[in-house]
């Protein structure tokens, strides 16, 4: 260093240091004992500036032994709309655990110990806008490990982590209707805007209450304004009206640097690109998303149960409901199709049910529609008809639900099924549901939530897997456990999907397939493109634009591949 004075190369050697020291804390969020994190007087000064609205957050099991009697009953325990209410509960038990923190920290139902697991230490339980604010400032200042959860209805546990602070929207419950909206000089006509914590059921309710219907999910529980939204948002009127994600005009949003956005397709058009079908969780706290909403209408729901004596009879069963699943375009109708098996063998009995929702279609016009499937299912050999039901009604009552059942472990695995395999290859859709079922999967769900006017809004600029586009159809399977399994068997459990059951679905799909990020796998080793496709990289830039320190991290969530599994450390 000749020729630089001597005080100068200490003050480099000191700001180096210092530059140093910086990038070895900005490496991992603060936790508890670790510099940086707020001191008592620090949680103090911000539970006021919050108005008393900071709580402590314990997981659901040991919030019920607070209640009188020391414990929730069994219907709270199950109860989607009772868990809501609690900072710390997740609708699956499961991701309340820490199975692979050192070491396992486990709060079960009737447990004898109760640790923290992967629930959040603290909550800000939300009413203003100010109250996000505040958190995402306070979380940005101290480098804290920020989640964000509506209801808790969430599959891929992305709204809990360990020594996390949790922005709980639970309490935007506002819900208007207005015949005339503007984006800029654009007219939209009508629409309904919904806070982030107000419920589908509620939507449905209000929709008929205003003679109005807008594209919502079908568990009563699921936040329409929330996770939902961002992860592209299918439904049983999506083939009528498209993905929820096609049908949002404008949001809400607190984003890192702790401002209010309006977001629009003339307003920050970057993420309002992003946040319809760019992931859940990814993007900021959303205070309220503003829908297109239609004219109500008549739709006839109907509840089909055929009962397969085995799984090739099941597979046969399967087969046939691919050649027909063309048969109810006409009608853009929408249909959950459940195979639920009782037994693990291959002789073990099963049972299809057939939820079906034909807008604008009476009952005799939906009898007619179903009847040749109905048919030529009972036709084959092993295939009996269980029950069926047909009512007509509001298309409001029909999607309404007055709560989930909940209260379990269970993990999914999904895929986008491309409509030309039903199209062209129909035997092949039995095939993998034989050789599923005979894997070991006791429920396969699937959701005729694609095609028709979801197929029709590919030219939408959104960052919507193309794979809903080319889709018939969304297949879930789902993998439970109960509380006596071991850490061993839950690690091979969790795992299930990748290790035997991708390759299966890769003949109903191809390689490099899709899936609808709300409900899958959070363990998808190429998550970047089976979530999001060809718009991972944009996504990519979006983020590193709105949200360039990562204050918010989930797991398969765009920027997760720099974080470890809880968010708190870069890799």
């Amino acid at each position: 260093m000749k020729g630089l004075d001597s005080s100068l190369v200490v003050l480099l050697c000191a700001l180096l240091a210092e530059s140093q020291d910086t990038a070895r804390k900005a490496a991992c969020r603060t936790v508890p004992g670790s510099p940086g994190y707020p001191s008592a007087a620090e949680w103090d000064a911000f539970n006021a500036t919050v108005f008393g609205r900071l709580v402590t957050v314990v997981p659901s099991a040991k919030f019920c032994t607070t209640l009188p009697g020391g414990a929730c009953t069994d219907d709270q325990w199950a109860s989607a709309l009772f868990r809501s209410t609690i900072p710390g509960a997740m609708d699956q038990v499961n991701w309340e655990q820490g199975y692979d923190l050192s070491p396992p920290s486990l709060c079960l139902r009737n447990g004898t110990t109760c640790g923290q697991g992967d629930v959040p230490l603290y909550s800000v339980e939300a009413e203003t806008v100010e109250d996000i604010q505040a958190a995402v400032k306070f979380s940005s200042a101290h480098n804290l490990r920020v989640v964000l959860k509506s209801s808790g209805h969430d599959g891929l546990g992305r709204s809990t982590a360990p020594n996390s602070l949790l922005i709980h929207t639970h309490n935007f419950q506002n819900i208007s209707f207005q015949d005339s909206f503007f984006v800029g000089s654009k007219d939209m006509g009508s629409v309904v805007t919904l806070g982030s914590g107000v419920y589908a059921h509620t939507l449905y309710e209000q929709g008929k209450a205003n003679g109005k219907i807008a594209v919502g999910g079908s568990a009563a529980t699921v936040c329409n304004a929330a996770g939902w939204i961002q992860g592209a948002g299918h439904s049983a009127i999506s083939p009528t009206f498209g993905l929820g994600a096609d049908n949002a005009l404008e949001f809400d949003i607190v984003v890192a640097s702790g401002e209010l956005l309006k977001v629009n397709a003339n307003s920050h058009a970057d993420l309002f690109y992003a946040l319809r079908g760019g992931g859940a969780g990814s993007w900021g706290v959303i205070v309220s998303v503003t829908f297109q909403a239609y004219p109500t209408f008549n739709a006839t729901s109907s509840v089909i149960i055929l009962g397969a004596e085995n799984d090739t009879v099941a597979s046969s069963l399967a087969t046939l409901h691919a050649q027909h699943i063309f048969d109810w375009d006409s009608v853009h109708a929408g249909q959950y199709f459940w195979f639920l098996k009782n037994g693990t063998s291959a002789d073990a009995p099963s049972i299809l049910l057939l939820n079906t929702y034909m807008p604008n279609t009476t009952t005799s016009q939906s009898v007619a529609l179903l009847t040749p499937f109905l048919n030529a299912s009972l036709a084959l050999p092993g295939v009996a008809l269980l029950s069926q039901n047909f009512t007509y009604s509001d298309i409001n009552d029909a999607l309404y639900q007055a709560d989930d059942s909940v209260g379990s472990n269970f993990v999914f695995g999904s895929r986008l099924i491309p409509a030309a395999t039903y199209r062209d290859s129909p035997a092949t859709i039995g095939k993998a549901y034989k050789q599923l079922l005979a894997s070991g999967a006791t429920t396969i769900l699937g959701h005729l939530v694609a095609g028709g006017k979801v197929a029709e809004n590919a030219k939408i600029s959104s960052a919507v897997h193309p794979a809903w586009r080319t889709a018939k159809a969304h297949v879930i399977v789902t993998t439970e456990w109960d509380d006596s399994a071991s850490l061993a068997e839950i690690n091979q459990i969790r795992h299930f999907f990748q290790k035997v059951q991708v390759p299966i679905f890769d003949e109903m799909t191809g390689p490099n397939a899709g899936a609808y990020s709300n409900e899958a796998d959070v363990l998808e080793p190429h998550f970047q493109t089976t979530f999001f496709g060809p718009h991972y990289a944009k996504l990519s830039a979006i983020k590193r634009k709105y949200d360039p320190e990562d204050l918010f991290i989930v797991g398969a969530g765009v920027g997760s591949e720099r974080w470890d599994e809880w968010g708190l450390c870069r890799v």
